[in-house]
């Protein structure tokens, strides 16, 4: 079965509920797709990046983008980092999460104070992978504002998150330690830390990818990005990596990556899978397609191109030949990021 769902986790799926099902593939097949279009609606998505590698105090607003216009004695922050700040409006309610936390803790919390955001009514917090430039901003955001976050948040993760990392330089013979996030550090701070390989939904209309699956031929893992597990130092294959998708009225599936380690058109195909949508409105974050090779960028825009998504916005690791080509592939449907920018995203 290809769907979102596969057998294993429909049966358990049906014993749980007190379901029995005696019948035929078809029926079968035709009730786990039902199961699988049960994603939540969203009537409104704002998407805040509070930090990203480029700003530009210049550049114009766009339809769905608002930027933040630094002054003489207040400016936004960039750096090698990505962070998002995100609120769902399902029902009329809302419901806030973070998902990656950038580079300089000070610079991350300027900008989070420029932009008026309450890390305080954070309902889940939440990270794409066990990587610096996207964890080294989060224990000082969760110490700033402790005494304001409810005890037990949920800190979703995927496996791997707090394992040491290492990076192999250009030239060099031996891995450079790129630091670990500790899961201790979190706990102590009060939240509670929830380790996924499925997909699950972490606020209201917001959804973890769940482990994603790597089906084009062309996006292979990075050599030079080492892991360890164990005593052993491995290359780093990110089995853990996760995405967040949205799912808005009417309009189809918004992505967001942190770095797409395991490659932005699988991370896309994945949301599609797990929600049971094929519609995409908008892929966003890093696509790590920096220092990749020009047929792999060309396959990359390629894909994204045929889905046919209403906005793309590259971000982080996606890299300066990547941005340029797909400015050029795909003009209506390109928005350049800059750090501090709301985007809104209504039924």
């Amino acid at each position: 079965m290809k769907d979102g769902m596969d057998r294993r986790e429909f049966l358990k799926f049906s014993i749980a509920t007190g379901t029995l099902l005696v019948a035929g593939e078809e029926i079968i097949e035709s009730v786990m797709a039902q199961a699988n279009r049960g994603v939540t609606e969203v009537d409104k998505l704002t998407v805040w990046v509070v930090t990203d590698n480029y700003y530009d105090l210049n550049r114009p607003d766009a339809k769905i983008a608002k930027r933040y216009r630094s002054g003489p004695d207040k400016s936004i922050h960039a750096e090698h980092g990505l962070s998002f700040y995100v609120e769902t409006v399902v029902n009329g309610k809302k419901s806030t999460c973070m998902y990656d936390y950038g580079l300089y803790p000070v610079g991350v919390i300027n900008n989070i104070e420029l932009l008026g955001l309450d890390i305080g009514k954070t309902n889940a917090f939440s990270l794409s992978h066990g990587h610096y430039d996207h964890f080294m901003g989060l224990v000082s955001i969760l110490k700033q504002n402790q005494s304001r976050i409810a005890g037990g948040t949920p800190f979703y993760v995927g496996e791997e998150a707090f394992a040491r990392r290492y990076k192999l330089n250009p030239g060099a013979t031996e891995p450079s330690d790129i630091g670990q996030l500790r899961k201790e550090d979190i706990e102590a701070l009060g939240l509670k830390v929830v380790e996924v390989k499925t997909p699950i939904e972490i606020i209201p209309g917001a959804y973890f990818t769940g482990n994603i699956e790597r089906v084009t031929a062309y996006e292979t893992m990075p050599t030079n990005l080492k892991v360890k597990l164990g005593e052993k130092i491995e290359n780093d294959t990110f089995p853990g990596e996760q995405g967040l998708f949205f799912n808005i009225k009417g309009k189809g599936l918004v992505v967001l990556s942190g770095c797409a380690h395991r490659g932005i058109v699988n991370t896309v195909k994945q949301a599609q899978k797990v929600a049971g949508i094929d519609k995409v409105h908008t892929v966003m974050g890093g696509f790590h397609l920096i220092n990749a090779k020009p047929e792999i960028i060309q396959n990359t825009v390629a894909d994204i191109k045929a889905m046919k998504p209403d906005y793309i916005l590259p971000t982080h690791c996606t890299g300066f030949e990547a941005v340029v080509a797909f400015n050029r592939e795909m003009p209506k449907e390109f928005i350049i990021n800059t750090a501090g920018t709301k985007y809104t995203f209504t039924a």
